[in-house]
């Protein structure tokens, strides 16, 4: 494994992490701070960092992003044919990236179902426990 193509996926392992953890701020996060009672800290989060309310405004696009990044990086870890090259040194640093670039995808790929189901879910399944159980 090269310098450049070192440098190529690190650089995919962070843009990925940094996408899935925009979904958490801008729907895991407020919600969660109303839920937990700090709704003015939530509110002072949106007055203070107004691209936060960029980010809940456009969250579908965030979302759809994010995750067609999140495939293409399940794409580029789990294709067939991958292989690491037969120098002992090298293929234990090939096998040390791919290690942490799994990790830094399951991650990512568990910080955007959060913000996923904080974004879409939280709702109507707070909706339909309050149908259900008279709430």
């Amino acid at each position: 494994m090269d310098t450049r193509a070192a440098i190529e996926q690190k650089k995919w392992g962070w843009v990925l992490l940094f996408t899935s953890m925009g979904t958490l701020l801008c729907c895991a996060l407020p919600i969660t701070l109303v839920a937990l009672g700090f709704g003015a800290v939530s509110a002072a989060l949106f007055a203070n960092l107004p691209f936060l309310a960029v980010l809940a405004h456009h969250k579908l696009w965030l979302f759809v992003i994010s995750a067609a990044f999140l495939v293409l990086a399940a794409w580029a870890l789990y294709r067939p044919g991958r292989a690491c090259p037969t120098d002992p040194e090298l293929a234990a640093q090939c096998a040390r990236a791919d290690r942490w670039n799994r990790r830094l995808f399951m991650i990512s790929a568990g910080f955007w179902g959060i913000g996923f189901s904080a974004a879409y879910l939280a709702l109507p399944l707070m909706g339909l426990y309050d149908r259900v159980f008279g709430g």
